[in-house]
C-alpha cells in the first residue's frame, strides 16, 4: 500500500506488480489499451496530471475517453501565463474534466519575501528550491489526499534525457506511474490533435514549443539545440515532478545535471 493511500481515510490497496513482466507484455500495447489496463488494475486509485501545456489536450482527451471522471491534478504555481489559465478553462469545459487544482501552501508574495525571486538567481539550487515549493510539494499533497496508487502522465521519451530512460510502467515515490504516450513522436501528437479536432496551447503560435511558468519559458530560436533549452534558462530540463522522490530512487540520478 502506498504512503499516499494511507492518508485522509482513503485506503486504496495497491497491487504488487512484476514491472519487468508487465512492460514486456504491454510493450506494444497502444496508448488507449494501456490506460484501460491502468483503470482495470488500479480502479479509483488511478489519477492523472496535466500542465495544460502546448499539447496537453492529447492526454486529457485520450484518458477521459476511457475513464471520463478520472481525477485530473493540475498544479497552479501562481506564475502561469494568462494564456495557460484560459486554455485550462477551455479544456476543462470542453472535456468535462474532473479537475483538482492544487497550489503551494506558501503564497507567491510570501515566497518572494522569504527567498527573493528564485528564478532570477541564475543557479540550479534556486530553481530546484522554487520547483520544490511551487510544484513538488503540492503534487505530493494532491496524490496523498486523492489516495492515488497509480499516476498517468503524458511524458514522452524525446523530451528530456531522463525521460529516455523510463519504462511505460514504472514506480515513483511509492506509486505506480503509467506513461501511455512515452514512445510517441511529435508527429504522432500532431496527428492525434488533428484527428480529434483538439486545440493546442495558444502560445504555440508565438513560437513556444513547451510552456511552464511565465518567467521560465520562452519561444524557441534557431540557436536552441533542444526544445527544453527554452525552459529554466537552459540550466536544467526537469521541473522535479517526474524525478525520483527518495534517496534510493535517485541513487543514479542527480536532477541538477539534467
Amino acid at each position: 500500500m502506498s504512503h499516499a493511500a494511507l492518508l485522509h481515510g482513503k485506503r486504496q490497496v495497491s497491487p504488487v506488480l512484476d514491472l519487468k513482466a508487465i512492460n514486456r507484455d504491454l510493450g506494444d500495447a497502444d496508448a488507449t489499451s494501456l490506460v484501460r489496463w491502468g483503470y482495470d488494475t488500479f480502479g479509483e486509485g488511478l489519477v492523472m496530471s496535466t500542465s495544460f501545456g502546448i499539447q496537453s489536450a492529447v492526454m486529457l482527451h485520450l484518458v477521459t475517453q476511457v475513464v471520463p471522471d478520472i481525477p485530473v491534478i493540475w498544479i497552479d504555481t501562481g506564475y502561469l501565463p494568462v494564456e495557460t489559465y484560459r486554455f485550462a478553462d477551455e479544456l476543462t469545459q470542453r472535456l468535462n474534466l474532473n479537475l483538482k487544482v492544487y497550489q503551494s501552501a506558501i503564497s507567491p508574495a510570501r515566497m518572494e519575501a522569504l527567498y527573493g525571486k528564485l528564478w532570477e538567481q541564475h543557479d540550479v539550487e534556486s530553481l530546484n528550491r522554487y520547483d520544490q515549493i511551487r510544484k513538488v510539494e503540492p503534487m505530493q499533497r494532491a496524490l496523498a489526499e486523492l489516495g492515488a496508487t497509480a499516476w498517468l502522465t503524458g511524458l514522452r521519451a524525446d523530451q528530456t534525457d531522463h525521460r529516455k530512460s523510463l519504462d511505460r510502467i514504472g514506480q515513483q515515490g511509492g506509486l505506480y506511474k503509467l506513461l501511455p504516450i512515452l514512445r510517441w513522436s511529435s508527429k504522432d501528437v500532431y496527428q492525434y490533435l488533428t484527428a480529434h479536432d483538439l486545440p493546442y496551447h495558444p502560445l504555440f503560435d508565438q513560437g513556444y514549443v513547451t510552456v511552464g511558468d511565465w518567467h521560465s519559458s520562452r519561444p524557441i530560436t534557431a540557436e536552441d539545440d533542444n526544445e527544453r533549452d527554452t525552459r529554466f534558462k537552459g540550466l536544467k530540463q526537469e521541473c522535479g515532478l517526474h524525478l525520483p522522490q527518495s534517496p534510493e530512487e535517485a541513487a543514479s540520478l542527480d536532477s541538477s545535471s539534467l
